[in-house]
Order: C-alpha cells, then sequence, then structure tokens
C-alpha cells in the first residue's frame, strides 16, 4: 500500500461489515436486524454500480496504455481482487445472520413460505393472486436462441428458467422473467392460521404459476432460480457540441442503461448449463464479480419487511425544539436568536415552517436555497413553488450530478421552472454539495435576512433517520458570506472572486482545505509550546491524505487527535499503535450519523464547526462546500456536549484500526453508554 494506507474500497467494505454487525446483534429488534441486512445489500449494489465500476474503467484504461491521471493508492487490479475476497466472505457471514433471522421468525410465528410448501388454501390464493394482480406485468423472454441477451435491468431481480419434458429430457428452452417488484410490492401476505403470518416473495408465486404462463409449451417440469445483475452507474457527460448541459445529463441518464455488468449475483442451485449460458451472454469473465448466493436476492427490499412484528423497543419519535415548542413563527424565533436543530431527534418542521411562513410573509422578498437530494414528495420543493406564485423571488440551485438522484432532480427542474422558480444547474467539473438558504425580508424599512446552513439534504424523510445539525441563523457576518455563495452560484463564469476572501465560512475547493490545515497547525504550535491541545473532527468519511498526514504530524507533536467516522477512514498503518495513539471510532446504530463536526481545543476557547464536507479530494477539491463555525456560546457547548457522549459510547462504537477488525469499544465495567439513546436523553431534557 502506498505510504501504508488503506485503500478506500477495502475501509469502505470494513464499514459494510459493521452494518452487518448490527443484522447480528442479537440486542437490535428483529424488525431492526432485517432492515439492516436490506441496508447491507442496497449499500453493496451500489459500491458496485460506482466503485467497483470505476476501479474496472481504470483497468481498461491502464490495459489500454492511456495516461492516467488518477490519485490511487494501489493497482486496481489488486484491489478487485481483494475486493472479490471480501466480498465472498461477508456473503457467506450474511447467508448465516439470516438463517438464524429466520429461525427467530419461525419461533415469533412469521414464516417466509416458498412455492412448494402451499398447503390447499394458500394454492388457491396464490393462482387468484397472480391471475388479478401479477399477470399483466409478466413478459418472459425466450432466450436460447437470441444472438444476444435483451436489456437487463439494473438492480431489478430476474427468474432464470429452465423448461423440459420429462419424456425427452433432450428437448429444453431457457427464459427469463423479470420481477416486477417495483410495480406490485415483493412480499405478499398469505391466509394462515390463527396467531401465524405466512409470507410469501413474489418470486415464489412466478415459480408456482409457471405451468400457467408456459402451458402452450406443453412443459411439465421447471426449474428456476433468480438473479440479478449489477451494472456501471457512472454516467459520461456527452460532449456531442450543441447539447447544453441538462441534455447532457438528460441523454447521460438514459445511457446508464447501457453500463456494462460488474457484478452478477446467483441461486447456487442454477442450473449449470443455463448459468454457463447467461455468464457467455453477458460477456462476464474471471474477473467479473459472479457471487453464488442463496434462495432469496435483492435484499434491499428487506428494509420494507411487512409489519408483522411486535417489538418492544420502538424508535423515539422526533420532538419539537424548545424554541418552537409554543409554535411561535420561526422566523421570529431566528431573528432574535440561533437555533440547532440535533436531526432526527428534533423534528423538521421548523426548516418546512421557515420556507411556507416566508411563502405567505409579504413583507419577504426572496429565497435562495441550494438542493441536493429531496424527498419524493418534496414538502420543500411544494413550500418554494407557493412562495413563487406568491410572487417572491426564488432561486435554488438544483444539483442534477447528485448521483442516482439525477433523474427526480430532472422532473423538479421541470415542475419549478413552470411555476416560476429560477433554477440555477450545472457547474463545469464541480458539484454543489453545500447545504444553504436564505431569506431576504424588508422590516419596517430594513432589509434582514435569515436562514440556515446545515450538515444534511433538503429531505423531510431521511431527517427522520439521518443524524444531522441544522443552524438556524440572522447573524449578519454570516448570511453575508452565505450571499457571496449565492453570487458565486449564480455567476461562476466570471470566476470565484466572491468567494476568495471569507472570514467566517470554510469553502470548498477555495479556502477551506488551506483552512483545516492551518487550524490542525495552530494545535500542533499550541502543544509545541506546552498547551493541552485537541483536535475531534467526526465525519462520514476521511480519505484525504494530506489532512491525514496532517493529523500524524500532530499526533507526533502531541496533540490528542479524536476520530468518529461513519464509512471510509483510510488510516495510516500504525497510526493508532504510536506513543500518542489516535482514537478513532466509527458508530453504527439505529440512525445513521451523517453529520460532519470539527472541534479544535484552541487552547480552551473552542473552534468548533458543522459541515457539509467530508475530508476526501472530492469534498474538499471538486465541490462547493461549506463549513460554519458556531458563535452562539450555548449552542457551542450543547454540540461539544453531544460529541463528548458519542466519544463515551461503548455499545455501538467501533474501533478502527488498520487490522479492520471493527471491535466494539470495550466497556471496561464502566457505566453503558449508547451514544444514540443518551443524545435523545440529553436533548429532551433541555429547555
Amino acid at each position: 500500500m502506498k505510504n501504508n494506507y488503506i485503500p478506500r474500497d477495502i475501509s469502505w467494505l470494513s464499514f459494510n461489515a459493521r452494518v452487518l454487525q448490527e443484522a447480528n446483534d442479537p440486542s437490535v429488534t428483529l424488525k431492526d436486524r432485517i432492515r439492516f441486512l436490506g441496508i447491507f445489500s442496497n449499500n453493496l449494489d451500489e459500491f458496485f454500480r460506482v466503485r467497483v465500476a470505476t476501479l474496472k474503467r481504470m483497468v481498461e484504461l491502464i490495459d489500454k496504455k492511456k495516461s492516467l491521471n488518477i490519485d490511487i493508492l494501489e493497482s486496481p487490479n489488486l484491489i478487485l481482487d481483494e475486493i472479490q475476497k471480501v466480498v465472498l466472505k461477508q456473503q457467506s457471514e450474511f447467508n448465516r445472520i439470516w438463517n438464524n433471522i429466520n429461525k427467530e421468525l419461525i419461533k415469533r410465528k412469521v414464516v417466509i413460505i416458498n412455492d412448494k410448501k402451499l398447503n390447499l388454501s394458500q394454492k388457491i390464493f396464490v393462482r387468484n393472486y397472480f391471475d388479478d394482480v401479477v399477470r399483466p406485468y409478466i413478459i418472459p423472454l425466450m432466450i436460447e436462441n437470441l444472438p444476444e441477451l435483451p436489456y437487463l435491468r439494473d438492480k431489478s431481480l430476474y427468474l432464470a428458467i429452465v423448461m423440459r419434458n420429462k419424456q425427452n429430457a433432450y428437448h429444453e428452452k431457457f427464459a427469463l422473467i423479470e420481477i416486477p417488484s417495483k410495480s406490485i410490492g415483493r412480499f405478499v401476505i398469505l391466509p394462515s392460521s390463527k396467531g401465524t403470518n405466512a409470507i410469501i416473495l413474489l418470486e415464489d408465486i412466478i415459480k408456482f404459476n409457471l405451468p400457467i404462463i408456459f402451458s402452450h409449451f406443453k412443459f411439465n417440469h421447471f426449474d428456476a432460480h433468480v438473479f440479478k445483475i449489477t451494472k456501471d452507474a457512472e454516467i459520461d457527460l456527452d460532449q456531442e457540441v450543441g447539447l447544453n448541459f441538462v441534455e447532457k445529463i438528460s441523454k447521460g441518464v438514459k445511457n446508464r442503461r447501457k453500463g456494462k455488468p460488474v457484478r452478477f449475483v446467483y441461486d447456487k442451485e442454477m442450473n449449470a448449463e443455463l448459468l454457463d449460458y447467461l455468464i457467455q451472454k453477458l460477456q462476464l469473465t474471471r474477473k467479473s464479480s459472479i457471487i453464488p448466493g442463496g434462495h432469496i436476492h435483492n435484499f434491499r427490499h428487506f428494509m420494507d419487511f411487512p409489519d408483522v412484528l411486535v417489538e418492544k423497543q420502538e424508535r423515539p419519535k422526533p420532538f419539537p425544539h424548545p424554541a418552537f415548542r409554543n409554535k411561535t413563527q420561526v422566523s421570529e424565533v431566528i431573528l432574535k436568536k440561533d437555533v440547532m436543530l440535533h436531526f432526527p431527534y428534533h423534528n423538521y418542521d421548523p426548516v418546512i415552517d421557515m420556507l411556507r411562513e416566508a411563502a405567505m410573509d409579504d413583507d419577504v422578498i426572496s429565497i435562495k436555497i441550494t438542493a441536493y437530494r429531496l424527498a419524493s414528495n418534496s414538502k420543500v420543493i411544494n413550500a418554494l413553488i407557493n412562495a413563487a406564485r406568491n410572487g417572491k423571488e426564488v432561486t435554488v440551485f438544483l444539483e442534477l450530478k447528485a448521483r442516482f438522484d439525477e433523474e427526480a432532480n430532472l422532473e423538479w427542474k421541470t415542475l419549478m421552472e413552470e411555476e416560476g422558480v429560477k433554477v440555477l444547474v450545472g457547474i463545469p467539473n464541480v458539484k454543489v454539495h453545500a447545504k444553504i438558504c436564505i431569506i431576504q425580508k424588508r422590516v419596517q424599512n430594513k432589509l434582514v435576512q435569515y436562514g440556515f446552513i446545515s450538515t444534511g439534504n433538503l429531505n423531510e424523510k431521511t431527517a427522520r433517520v439521518y443524524a444531522d445539525h441544522c443552524l438556524l441563523t440572522a447573524n449578519k457576518a454570516l448570511l453575508m458570506e452565505v450571499n457571496k455563495v449565492f453570487t458565486y452560484l449564480s455567476n461562476w463564469q466570471l470566476g470565484d472572486k466572491p468567494i476568495e476572501k471569507t472570514k467566517h465560512l470554510l469553502i470548498s475547493p477555495i479556502s477551506m482545505r488551506n483552512s483545516i490545515m492551518q487550524l490542525i497547525n495552530e494545535e500542533i504550535k499550541f502543544a509545541k509550546q506546552g498547551y493541552p491541545s485537541q483536535i475531534t473532527v467526526k465525519l462520514n468519511s476521511l480519505s484525504d491524505q494530506i489532512l491525514l498526514d496532517q493529523l500524524h504530524k500532530a499526533i507526533k507533536a502531541g496533540v490528542k487527535v479524536n476520530l468518529i467516522i461513519r464509512g471510509i477512514l483510510t488510516l495510516k498503518e500504525g497510526m493508532e499503535k504510536s506513543k500518542n495513539p489516535i482514537n478513532a471510532i466509527s458508530i453504527v446504530d439505529q440512525y445513521l450519523e451523517h453529520a460532519r463536526v470539527m472541534i479544535f481545543h484552541n487552547k480552551g476557547k473552542e473552534k468548533v464547526f458543522i459541515s457539509s464536507a467530508d475530508w476526501m479530494v472530492r469534498n474538499l477539491d471538486h465541490r462547493i462546500e461549506v463549513a460554519v463555525p458556531i458563535l452562539d456560546v450555548k449552542i457551542k457547548k450543547e454540540l461539544i456536549d453531544i460529541i463528548n457522549i458519542q466519544l463515551k459510547d461503548n455499545q455501538k462504537a467501533r474501533i478502527l484500526d488498520s487490522d479492520l477488525n471493527n471491535n466494539y469499544v470495550p466497556s471496561l465495567r464502566m457505566k453503558k453508554v449508547k451514544s444514540q439513546v443518551e443524545t435523545h436523553h440529553y436533548l429532551i431534557g433541555k429547555k
């Protein structure tokens, strides 16, 4: 490994192993254990669609002897080989966990029945359900004589079928059927005895009805097993002259369908001849990720497992922030003081209410906001549209390059523009990932501003499970600089002069990297002068080698470094074993730890920031990101308290080291601290 760093993709797989640990934890509710299996599966799908696909592209470029301007820690071939080993090992662990969960389900009288185990009444139900609901969606594809396979959808599940007559084993046909789970749903609850919940998967309903689907062929034996393919999800922005940026994104989304397969996952009981046929037709090679599995695939659907389990521990509901408990107008509160919302503990209502109030407030002149990922029925967008209808000047920078949200964002763009919203899109080679909003209104002939700077997306649905921080503020100094960001977003063609010099905000790709380096260097200086010094950083991912090297220097100088990293940490080998070891943990629990926080001791006068940016090359050098200092003393203490609670977690925190063992932080007879529970108690007790 170059410089002895862990490759980012191997570190990411270690994160997904922590998700798998949650599925294996008997203290977690059975419902959530199933959900974690779904999350693991969905994570792995996206990993193959993006990271594995990227590595395979690198291999192709190297094979063609093209020059590469890519920062990569190792040969992509070696990393792909390591990924295959780790994924196969994790798949085996996944199957073991699922078998154990299935036993627990049976104890709870929840049974998943396949097509071979139906009783008479269930057979009648399945036959009728197929006729009434499923049949219109079934389009069999006869494939054995086709020169090439028809288009197969990424992320869809397929039945691969061998049909034959028992009297003539040599006469057989191959067919494919796409499982229409997106249209119908994957799970169907069957009639069953009292006190029992029987569930059948959609593919097993189709299997049971294969004799009806193929009745005209006169076959009497059917061998059917599921498989899925994962495709390269990269969008190539066509350089075709005459296409504007929006057209390129739209064309790229359509061309994504043609992505090369990067993974083939199949039921290991599949007919060997048909398996070889599919591998050949999909042009898979020994370097392809061909992964045998069990009867069930596309476990991502299990995130929506039927609500048949009654659990003692239910996730607590979000509660109102104390500042808004008396239903006071959001703008009135913010104009008097800063407020920090901590999701998902606090509810998301103040963000929506702030925009709704602005839409109806006669004194509001304009709303400017950035949007990256939005809820499917976005209340945020509805509020912005209402504001435009009411004559407000509404400007939205909508990032069309948000991966896997490109199509949805194109639709939002059209809808908003039709309603009079000014939609800004597209800065070449840069994504806008900052989460900022500014509202201008006139109060007694004076122009006042208020808004927010957040670590999370404008998505009221994910705000119920993503742990984020959102600063609502009317601070003039901060909002003056937020305005500069919007000036740049509106006129980026004129250069980055508007955001070159900011006193408070750290902005990528202009000043954030250098500012963080300077803050680390200050702690190094204080340590060398004999002062207590400490850096605490909470991120989703930390893989930037320059900043990691600087943290290594800080550790050698005597600075105490605490890292809370949910996902990727490309830790330098031995960094955690030095004389002044790094304290690096990862917390995986009910909520997704999504916030980015930086705390620098600064000789006891802490400098505290929340940010939209991880410490990765892409965030620091190729995205518009914003970090904001927390200036309010009470909010600063509140944020430090929450981070300190997380640093004490000894139930859901894992030790991050270069061995990638994901060992839990030992409790050592201390008080058991589950940080998400303790944070809830801490915040609900604040007045």
